[in-house]
C-alpha cells in the first residue's frame, strides 16, 4: 500500500461521538466506478486504487496502519421528529487526509455494514442508490455547487434485500467534514457543556477559521452557518434540485450538499414538486426548501444558547438576530443568481426585480421545463425568441414579460455560462441504475459524461438535454434503506 495517512483527530478530539468500528467484510470486491480526477486531487494514485488492495481500501477492509475507523455519532429531527441517537448506521469515517491544495477531506464509506447506530437496518446499500448518489453529487460539483463528492463505488459481491435481493456496493465519499446540526443537537441533548464546546472548537477550526478572532467566536461561527446554507439552498434552487430529506441530520455546518438519497431534479416549474415516497405530505417539496433550512438553523441556534451568552434571555436574542439574517442572505443569493440566469447580472437590480419576481408564475402556468428555458431564452437574447415562446400556453403573457426583459438588454454568452445544457434528468438516471444493477455500467459512463460537463453544447447528447417522455409517469425517489 503507498504511504496513506488518515488522521483521526475526530476520533481523537471528540471521543464521545465516535465509537470505533470496522467495514464489514467484502466477499467479492470490484470497482464499479472510480473518480480519477478526485483521486488526484487528493494525492491518491487511482492505479493503485484500482488494485485489489487499493478496492479493498476503498470497502474499508484494508485500513492504513494507525487509521481509526469510527461510526460518528449525532441525533436529528427527521420530518420534524427528533431523534436523539441517529449516527452513522451504514457508514463510517475511515479518517482525515489532506488533500493536495492542502485541504482536510474526510474519507468516508456509505454502505459498509452494520454499526450499533444501525437499529434496525442491516447497514448495507445497493448499486443502484450508491451510484444515484455517485451521479448527482459529481452532477452538482460540475454546476458550481458545494456539495460532497464521490470518490468510487465498489460492489461487494453481497445481495442486499430490499423489496427484491439487489447487487451490494459501498461509496467511498469525500467530504470537508461530515459535521452535521444534527452533530451539535447530539452533544448539547448530553448536557456537557465541554463537549458542545470542543465540538464547536472543532468546527472553527475545520471550516469557519475566521470565527476564531471574533468577539464570540460561536457566534461568528453560527453566522457563517448561516450564510453558508443560505446560499447552498439558493444554488439548489437555481438549479430546480429538490434535496428530498432536508432533515437536520442532512445539514452540513461547511455548507455542503450531502445525503443524496431521494433526491431529484424538478423538470416541470411548480414550487409543490417532490419526489421522495416517504414525504407523503411536501414537508421538503421543492419550494419549502427556503423555509426549511431556516427552521433547521433555528435548531442548530438552539444548541449553541449556552455557548452563546450565560444569561438564556440575552442568548436568545443573539439567536434571533443572527436567524434574521438568513432571510437578507437568501434573497440576494437567489436574486443574484437569477439575475445572471437571465443575463442581467450587469443591470441594475431594481430593474430586474420584477422580471424576477414575475417569471415563477408563468413558467407554472404552462408547466415549462425548467432547465431548458434559460437555455432556450438565451436564444432569444440572440433574437430568435421562437423556441422559448413554443414552450408557453399563454404567448401573450410571455411576450409581455420577454419584451421588459429585451429592453434590459441581457448577455446571452453570460446566461449560457450559469445555465446548464445536460442535468441528470430522472428518467435518465433510473435507465441507467437500472442497467447498472443488471451488469451494464455504460448508460451511467455516458450519463456521468454528459452531467460532468453540464455547460457545453455537444453533438450526439442530445436526449441528455431533452424532458422525459410523455410516458415517463409519476416519478417517485427512495433513500435505499
Amino acid at each position: 500500500m503507498p504511504a496513506l495517512v488518515l488522521d483521526d483527530r475526530f476520533a481523537r478530539e471528540l471521543p464521545e461521538m465516535a465509537l470505533r468500528w470496522r467495514a464489514e467484510e467484502a466477499p467479492d470486491p470490484q470497482l464499479l466506478v472510480l473518480n480519477e480526477r478526485l483521486a488526484a486531487g487528493l494525492g491518491l494514485d487511482a492505479d493503485w486504487l484500482r488494485t485489489p488492495e487499493g478496492v479493498r481500501l476503498l470497502v474499508g477492509n484494508a485500513v492504513p496502519s494507525g487509521a481509526t475507523p469510527v461510526a460518528q455519532a449525532y441525533s436529528g429531527h427527521q420530518f420534524g421528529g427528533y431523534a436523539p441517537r441517529l449516527g452513522d448506521g451504514r457508514a463510517l469515517l475511515l479518517g482525515e487526509l489532506v488533500d493536495t491544495g492542502g485541504c482536510v477531506r474526510d474519507l468516508h464509506l456509505k454502505g459498509s455494514g452494520h454499526t450499533p447506530f444501525a437499529r434496525a437496518g442491516d447497514g448495507l446499500a445497493a448499486v443502484g442508490p450508491m451510484l444515484r448518489e455517485y451521479i448527482v453529487s459529481e452532477a452538482m460539483h460540475a454546476l458550481g455547487i458545494p456539495t460532497t463528492r464521490s470518490l468510487a463505488v465498489v460492489a461487494t459481491g453481497r445481495r442486499v434485500q430490499r423489496e427484491t435481493a439487489l447487487p451490494g456496493a459501498v461509496l467511498a465519499r469525500i467530504a470537508s467534514s461530515h459535521l452535521r446540526v444534527g452533530s451539535f443537537q447530539y452533544a448539547a441533548a448530553s448536557g456537557d457543556r465541554d463537549v458542545l464546546r470542543r465540538l464547536a472548537d472543532f468546527a472553527i477550526a475545520r471550516h469557519h477559521p475566521d470565527a476564531a478572532s471574533a468577539e464570540n467566536p460561536y457566534v461568528a461561527l453560527y453566522d457563517a452557518v448561516v450564510a453558508a446554507q443560505a446560499e447552498l439552498v439558493a444554488q439548489w434552487m437555481l438549479v430546480g434540485f429538490v434535496h428530498g430529506v432536508m432533515n437536520t441530520d442532512n445539514t452540513t455546518i461547511s455548507g455542503e450538499s450531502i445525503d443524496y438519497g431521494p433526491c431529484a431534479f424538478m423538470e416541470a416549474y411548480d414550487p409543490a414538486t417532490v419526489f421522495s415516497s416517504i414525504d407523503s405530505w411536501g414537508r421538503y417539496a421543492y419550494g419549502n426548501q427556503p423555509a426549511i433550512i431556516a427552521w433547521n438553523l433555528a435548531r442548530f441556534a438552539e444548541t449553541l444558547l449556552p455557548l452563546f451568552a450565560e444569561d438564556v434571555e440575552e442568548a436568545i436574542a443573539i439567536a434571533e438576530r443572527s436567524l434574521g439574517a438568513l432571510r437578507t442572505r437568501y434573497e440576494a443569493a437567489y436574486t443574484g443568481g437569477m439575475a445572471a440566469k437571465l443575463g442581467l447580472a450587469h443591470t441594475d437590480s431594481d430593474a430586474a426585480a420584477p422580471l424576477i419576481a414575475d417569471l415563477p408564475e408563468l413558467l407554472q402556468q404552462s408547466h415549462i421545463d425548467y432547465t431548458s428555458f434559460f437555455r432556450a431564452l438565451a436564444e432569444a437574447a440572440r433574437g430568435d425568441a421562437e423556441p422559448a415562446r413554443g414552450l408557453f400556453l399563454d404567448l401573450a403573457g410571455f411576450d409581455a414579460w420577454l419584451n421588459r426583459w429585451r429592453a434590459l438588454h441581457p448577455d446571452a454568452d453570460a446566461m449560457d455560462r450559469v445555465n446548464p445544457i445536460y442535468i441528470p434528468r430522472n428518467h435518465l438516471v433510473e435507465e441507467a441504475l437500472t442497467a447498472a444493477t443488471a451488469g451494464d455500467l455504460a448508460p451511467v459512463e455516458q450519463l456521468l459524461d454528459a452531467v460532468t460537463r453540464p455547460f457545453e453544447v455537444r453533438p450526439g447528447l442530445e436526449r441528455y438535454a431533452e424532458p422525459a417522455p410523455g410516458d415517463f409517469g409519476t416519478y417517485r425517489t427512495f433513500c435505499g434503506t
